[in-house]
C-alpha cells in the first residue's frame, strides 16, 4: 500500500517507526511546520519531522490544508490510505475522501469518551481507571468517526500523563499495523460509535494549571498526575512570589487545615483527606525529590500554599 503519514509529536513517532518496519510504503509524510523554541528561539523541527528526515523519508510542512494547491499537492500522492496521528491541522473534506481508503487515526482514548485535544490529560484527571488505544476512520466531525480496532489500557491510581502518553503511543503503534494489515486484506471492520458516553478533552489551559488545597485530596492528586510532566500543576507559596510545580504526589491519611503543611514530609491537607507531595520541580530547575527540594527551599510544618 501507498500511504501518507500525518503527525507531528513524540506521540506520533513509535507508529510512524513501525510502519517502517512492518515494511509498509510510506510516500510522503506530512508535519508541522518548524517553530522557535528554546532561549535563543531557533526554529525547530517536530519530532516526526527530524525521524523521518533520519529514516529518508519525503516531508512536508503546509502551514494549512485548506486551500486548492495543498489538496492538489497531497491527491497526487495517489495514497491508498493516510494514517493520521496528533497531526494538529484540521484535515477538510477533499483531503479525508483523496486516498482510496481514506485516513485512519490513532486516537488515545476509549472513544466516544474524551473526543478532542487532550483525552490523556483528561481522562488521568477525571480520575478515570481505563482508557484505550482506537484505530478510527476519519470523518468532518470532530472525533467522531466509526472504530475500527480499540485496545484497553489500565490507568494506575498514581501513573501521571506522561507515563500513559509512552504507554499509548506504543500500544497505538502496534494497533495501527494490525489495522493497516485487516485493510489490505480487505477485513478491517469499523463500527460506528455510541450516540451515548460522549465527552470531549478541551485543550488544557494555563488557568485551570494551580492547584485547589480546598478540594478533596483524591482531586488533587489527579490533577497532579493529569498534568504531569508538562503543563505542570502548581502552587505558590504564601509571599514567596514563585510557582513551585508538584510533578508526583499521593494520597495521605491525614486532615487539617486546607493548604497547610502539616509535617517535614511535605503532606498538606487538602479539603477532605490530604497528599503528600513527593516530586517537585522549581522554574528554571530540574525535577527533585522532595527531601531534595525542601533543603534548598524550606517549607515547615504550618506553611500555607
Amino acid at each position: 500500500m501507498r500511504i501518507v503519514f500525518m503527525g507531528t509529536p513524540d506521540f506520533a513517532v513509535p507508529t510512524l517507526s513501525a510502519v517502517l518496519t512492518a515494511g509498509l510504503g510510506v510516500a510522503a509524510v506530512y508535519t508541522r511546520p518548524p517553530r522557535p523554541a528554546g532561549r535563543g528561539m531557533e526554529e525547530r523541527k517536530s519530532p516526526v519531522h527530524a525521524y523521518a528526515e533520519a529514516a529518508g523519508l519525503s516531508v512536508l510542512t503546509p502551514r494549512t490544508l485548506r486551500d486548492n494547491a495543498a489538496q492538489e499537492g497531497f491527491a497526487r500522492h495517489q495514497a491508498d490510505v493516510a494514517v493520521v496521528v496528533a497531526y494538529g491541522l484540521i484535515l477538510p473534506l477533499p483531503v479525508l475522501e483523496a486516498p482510496r481508503h481514506g485516513c485512519l487515526n490513532l486516537h488515545a482514548s476509549a472513544l466516544p469518551r474524551w473526543r478532542g485535544a487532550a483525552p490523556i490529560q483528561r481522562a488521568v484527571m477525571a480520575g478515570d481507571a481505563a482508557t484505550a488505544a482506537s484505530i478510527m476512520r476519519m470523518e468532518a466531525g470532530l472525533d467522531t468517526g466509526p472504530v475500527c480496532l480499540a485496545k484497553p489500557v489500565p490507568i494506575g491510581p498514581d501513573m501521571t500523563a506522561g507515563e500513559l502518553h509512552d504507554l499509548l503511543a506504543e500500544q497505538g503503534a502496534a494497533l495501527m499495523v494490525q489495522a493497516l494489515a485487516r485493510l489490505e486484506a480487505g477485513a478491517l471492520v469499523c463500527t460506528p460509535q455510541a450516540d451515548e458516553g460522549v465527552t470531549y478533552a478541551a485543550k488544557i489551559d494555563k488557568a485551570e494549571t494551580g492547584l485547589d488545597f480546598t478540594r478533596p485530596a483524591s482531586e488533587v492528586h489527579n490533577h497532579v498526575r493529569g498534568l504531569s510532566p508538562f503543563p505542570g500543576a502548581w502552587f505558590a507559596p504564601g509571599g514567596r512570589g514563585e510557582r513551585i510545580k508538584v510533578l508526583r504526589a499521593r494520597l495521605a491519611p491525614r486532615a487539617g487545615t486546607p493548604g497547610t503543611v502539616l509535617d517535614a514530609a511535605l503532606t498538606v491537607a487538602c479539603g477532605e483527606g490530604a497528599v503528600q507531595l513527593i516530586e517537585l520541580q522549581r522554574s528554571g530547575k530540574r525535577p527533585m525529590a522532595a527531601a531534595e527540594f525542601l533543603r534548598g527551599f524550606p517549607l515547615p510544618p504550618g506553611t500555607r500554599l
